[in-house]
C-alpha cells in the first residue's frame, strides 16, 4: 500500500513553516486515521459482498440449511479478515520508526487472523453437523464424532501456528519438539484417542445408532441413545435420567442393542409358571366332556379322542389300565389350550414364534414357559399385555385340574392345624 501522499503532506507542512517534529506527528496520526478508515470501509464493503454471496447461495439450498448457515454466521465471520489484512499490510509503512511495536502488532494481527479463520472453520463444521441432523439418514448414523475430530485437527493446527508466530519458530520445529512429548500426550489424551478409534469403529460397523435402545449393565444404563460423541455416548434411561458411557466401552466390552427387536415389529415375552407335579394325571371321561365345552380346544379334543380310540382298537389295547394305550394328560391339554389361546390373542404377533414348552423339572414344580412376541413394543403397553396374559393363565389353571406350585404360607399351616 502506497503512503507517499502522506509524506507529501508532511513536506507541504514543513514548507509552510511548521516544525518537522510536529509535521512528523501529524503524518503519523494521519496515517493511523487513514488506515483505520480504510479498515472500517473494508469491513463494511466485505459485509455487503458477503450478504450478496449468501443471497445467491441461499437460492441453491433448503430453508433449513439457510437458517442454520445464517445462525452459525459461517460467512459473516469472513468479513473480520478484511480490516485485519488492511492493517497488516499498512503497519510496516506507519511504524518504520518503531520496529519493536511494529513486530508486536504484526504478530498480534497474525494471531487474530488465525483465530478468526479457526472460528470460521468451527462454525462451518457445526453448521454441517446441524444440516446433517436435519436429514433422514442422521437417524441411522451420527457424524458428531467426525465433526469433533475435525475440530481437534483445526484447533491443533491453529495452536501450532500461533505458537510459531509468538516464538518466531518454524511450525516444523514445533512439530519435531512435540514428537518428544508424544508419550506424555498419549497419557494425557488417552480417553480422547480411545474415543477417536471407538467412534470410527461404531460408525463403520453400525454397532450403535442414535435412537437405538441399548443396555450397558456395567454402567446401569438401559435406554435410548440420544447422542454419540468422540468421548461419550449419552443414554436416556426409562426413568428419563441420563447415563453417560465412555465411547470406547461399547467397543471393548459387551452391551445389548435392542434395535433388532424394534425393527422386527415385536417384543419378546418369555416367562414361565410352575405346575405342581402331584396334579398331573391322565384325562378321564368326565374331564374329556368338560374340555369339549372349552370352545378354543373342543375340536382338538374331539380329534384326539377319535385318533386315540382308533389306535387303541387297532392294537386291541386294554385301556382300563392307565398304562395301556394312548391317552391325553391334563397338562398336555393345558399346554395346547395355551398355544391356541396365544395364537388367537390380538396382542400376540403372529409373524414370530409362538411356543408353549415344558422346561427341565425342578424341586419346585414343572416350569411351563410362554415364548411369544407382543405386537406393541412401548414399555407400558408391553407390560400390560404381559400381565394380562399371565393373569388369564393363572386363573385358568384350576379348570384343567392343575395347581400352580408355591411355597406354603402361614395360612396353609393354619388350615392344617384347624
Amino acid at each position: 500500500m502506497n503512503f507517499n501522499f502522506l509524506y507529501d503532506i508532511k513536506e507541504f507542512l514543513i514548507s509552510w513553516g511548521i516544525q518537522e517534529k510536529y509535521a512528523s506527528y501529524f503524518n503519523f496520526f494521519s496515517s493511523i486515521i487513514f488506515v483505520l478508515i480504510l479498515a472500517l470501509l473494508s469491513d463494511l464493503i466485505s459485509r455487503r459482498i458477503i450478504i450478496i454471496v449468501i443471497a445467491r447461495f441461499v437460492e441453491k439450498t433448503t430453508a433449513t440449511s439457510n437458517y442454520i448457515i445464517k445462525r452459525r454466521k459461517v460467512f459473516n465471520r469472513f468479513s473480520h479478515l478484511a480490516p485485519a489484512i488492511i492493517i497488516y499490510f499498512s503497519i510496516s509503512h506507519i511504524l518504520t520508526d518503531f520496529p519493536r511495536l511494529e513486530v508486536f502488532l504484526l504478530k498480534t494481527i497474525q494471531v487474530y487472523m488465525i483465530v478468526v479463520t479457526l472460528l470460521v472453520f468451527n462454525s462451518f463444521l457445526l453448521a454441517l453437523n446441524e444440516i446433517y441432523l436435519s436429514l433422514e439418514i442422521s437417524k441411522n448414523r451420527s457424524i458428531k464424532g467426525y465433526i469433533q475430530i475435525g475440530q481437534i485437527i483445526v484447533f491443533s493446527i491453529a495452536v501450532i501456528l500461533i505458537l510459531s508466530i509468538i516464538l518466531s519458530k518454524s511450525p516444523t520445529h514445533l512439530l519435531a519438539g512435540l514428537g518428544a512429548l508424544a508419550a506424555i500426550l498419549i497419557l494425557v489424551f488417552k480417553d480422547t484417542l480411545l474415543g477417536l478409534v471407538a467412534s470410527i469403529q461404531l460408525s463403520a460397523t453400525n454397532m450403535v445408532r442414535i435412537g437405538d435402545w441399548i443396555t450397558v449393565e456395567k454402567y446401569n444404563a438401559d435406554g435410548i441413545v440420544t447422542e454419540i460423541t468422540l468421548n461419550t455416548v449419552k443414554i436416556q434411561n426409562g426413568d428419563k435420567s441420563i447415563s453417560t458411557v465412555p465411547t470406547y466401552t461399547l467397543v471393548s466390552e459387551s452391551f445389548r442393542n435392542w434395535s433388532g427387536m424394534k425393527e422386527s415389529g415385536g417384543r419378546l415375552i418369555k416367562r414361565f409358571i410352575k405346575i405342581d407335579m402331584c396334579t398331573v394325571k391322565f384325562c378321564d371321561t368326565i374331564m374329556f366332556e368338560k374340555f369339549k365345552n372349552i370352545q378354543i380346544i373342543s375340536d382338538y379334543i374331539e380329534q384326539k379322542q377319535i385318533e386315540f380310540d382308533d389306535y387303541n382298537k387297532k392294537h386291541n389295547l386294554d385301556v382300563s389300565l392307565s398304562t395301556n394305550g394312548q391317552k391325553l394328560t391334563n397338562l398336555g391339554v393345558f399346554r395346547k389350550y395355551l398355544e391356541l389361546y396365544l395364537i388367537n390373542h390380538p396382542k400376540v404377533n403372529k409373524d414370530h414364534a409362538i411356543l408353549v414348552r415344558q422346561l427341565q423339572l425342578t424341586e419346585s414344580g414343572i416350569p411351563i414357559e410362554i415364548y411369544v412376541f407382543s405386537t406393541d413394543q412401548e414399555f407400558k403397553e408391553y407390560e400390560n399385555i404381559q400381565s394380562d396374559l399371565f393373569d388369564h393363565i393363572l386363573a385358568v389353571v384350576p379348570e384343567f385340574d392343575l395347581r400352580v406350585f408355591q411355597n406354603p404360607t402361614g395360612e396353609d399351616f393354619r388350615k392344617l392345624i384347624n
